[in-house]
């Protein structure tokens, strides 16, 4: 009996205790010590097939971009095996519809050497990302009840306290501004993730596997059961 309820204990302990995220809402990602997180996407260049002048001015705009920076930035490179499944899935339907019998089988075959190519191959696909932080804490001037509440619990000073949130937002999308700017003089392109695709990322980081055979569905359409 004891041991059944000590295995009972270790299984209803939830893995969000141990991760560092305390909330996603408003495209923003609220950590537990209290500080935000904005996370862009952003496309690549092709370094290598650019002449050697178009070379020194990348290198030189983005000298400039990390000497313009007055705060830590995290550079993300994610790795992922190629995911075709919906090509493959639009090839499957107009394979149905043809109705001249050649070029049904061509359709077919096409479908079979694609995706024999990409398992074979083992194809993967980059993602670039930017993680952009904003520590809102540190004012000298609270009072002790403020800073107590703060420091054993600060994310949640920030999630209860909407005013607050909302100044922290406009700073933090400022900082996403002027890192957008930046990549641009490199000639990158940036978007800001939304809450749908910062809870996709993490849920396909945290679970690499699991993310292949189970999509995560769109947020606004999910139930919370209280």
């Amino acid at each position: 009996m004891r041991s059944k309820k000590l295995a009972s204990g270790r299984v209803e302990q939830r893995t969000q205790k141990y991760l560092d995220i305390y909330e996603i809402r408003d495209d923003i990602v609220i950590l537990r010590d209290g500080s935000l997180r904005a996370v862009l996407l952003v496309s690549g260049v092709n370094f290598s097939l650019k002449y050697e002048d178009e070379q020194n001015a990348i290198i030189q705009a983005y000298v400039q971009f990390l000497n313009s920076l007055g705060h830590p930035l995290q550079i993300v490179i994610q790795s992922r095996k190629l995911n075709i499944d919906d090509y493959l899935t639009r090839i499957k339907n107009i394979e149905r519809e043809q109705n001249n019998e050649l070029l049904r089988i061509q359709t077919s075959e096409y479908r079979q050497y694609v995706r024999e190519l990409v398992d074979l191959a083992d194809i993967m696909t980059k993602r670039f990302y930017v993680v952009v932080p904003y520590l809102p804490y540190g004012d000298s001037k609270k009072n002790f009840w403020t800073r107590f509440t703060e420091v054993f619990s600060p994310a949640a000073a920030v999630v209860l306290q909407k005013k607050k949130f909302q100044k922290f937002k406009e700073e933090l999308d400022r900082r996403v501004n002027l890192i957008s700017e930046g990549l641009g003089s490199m000639g990158l392109t940036s978007i800001v993730l939304d809450t749908q695709g910062l809870i996709e990322l993490y849920y396909n980081t945290y679970n690499p596997v699991t993310s292949q055979q189970e999509l995560m569905k769109d947020v606004n359409k999910l139930r919370v059961e209280e």
